[in-house]
């Protein structure tokens, strides 16, 4: 996404609309889905638009710290979503161990880390890093949202009014900002598409199947494996070489995140549909 040459707000929204509309016909042509989106509840229906809405919010800032700064340092910040989900479990009445606290410490540092140096290269970098930090805060409460929702909705039927949710915040952001939806280059147009099929549709949908039978933690663990790559790939295609200190702080939140996750308490399994 940060090589594609169209606005932050119109990738994430033509990424979800898309994704919508290609979920559409297996969430609507069978009775048993259409029947579980018109039974669903007040609090169904509520929670899957907080979730839709913090989406939304989560690719409006990451997509746009992949624009301000490093591939690299905007991928590992984007992690500590993990960090938002220990916080957000303690606000709920949950204890952290000591252990957690440590592991969340440490990465903390590499947040410092990194944003330290960024702060030295330009205010814009550091920009970017700050939206990457909020975009793993609206990305933690997008998966416990998911989470508590996949109790009694279906993969198919969540992510299609999810997504759908989502591209209709991001197409009234982009409307009040002035942001171009259309008018792109054919590369554009298919690096866009590219992004649709593999981040979105093979990518979130995925998570939102695993919410099932895993935890927000957990899932936010195997998204650290997206650090390393990200920061290989942007190397390769896109030039950057980010300076010694980000490769630091980037060591650091992976380390940090890892402990959290083996110190955590294992959570209790919920059972897919």
């Amino acid at each position: 996404m940060a090589g594609t040459a169209a606005p932050a707000l119109a990738i994430a929204f033509w990424r979800n609309a898309a994704g919508s509309l290609v979920l559409a016909p297996f969430a609507l042509r069978t009775r048993e889905r259409r029947t579980e989106m018109r039974t669903q509840d007040r609090r169904g229906w509520l929670t899957t638009l907080f979730a839709g809405a913090m989406l939304a919010a989560h690719f409006a800032t990451w997509v746009s710290a992949l624009k301000l700064t490093s591939v690299a340092s905007a991928t590992a910040l984007v992690t500590t979503q993990l960090v938002w989900v220990v916080l957000i479990d303690r606000i709920r009445g949950e204890r952290a161990t000591r252990g957690v606290l440590a592991g969340m410490g440490l990465a903390i540092v590499g947040v410092f880390v990194i944003s330290g140096v960024d702060f030295s290269l330009s205010t814009r970098a550091l920009s970017g890093d700050l939206l990457a930090i909020a975009g793993g805060l609206f990305a933690a409460l997008y998966l416990m949202a998911g989470s508590a929702i996949r109790e009694s909705w279906s993969t198919t039927s969540y992510t299609f009014v999810c997504y759908g949710i989502c591209a209709v915040l991001l197409l009234v952001a982009s409307l009040v900002a002035g942001v171009d939806l259309a008018g792109f280059s054919t590369k554009t147009w298919l690096l866009i598409a590219a992004v649709t099929v593999c981040a979105q549709l093979l990518g979130h949908s995925l998570l939102n199947h695993l919410l099932a039978v895993m935890s927000p933690g957990l899932i936010s663990l195997l998204l650290l494996l997206e650090v390393p790559g990200a920061a290989l790939l942007a190397g390769i295609f896109l030039g950057q070489t980010p300076p010694l200190g980000v490769y630091m702080g980037l060591a650091l939140i992976l380390a940090g995140l890892a402990v959290v996750v083996l110190r955590r308490p294992a959570p209790a399994v919920v059972l897919a549909e």
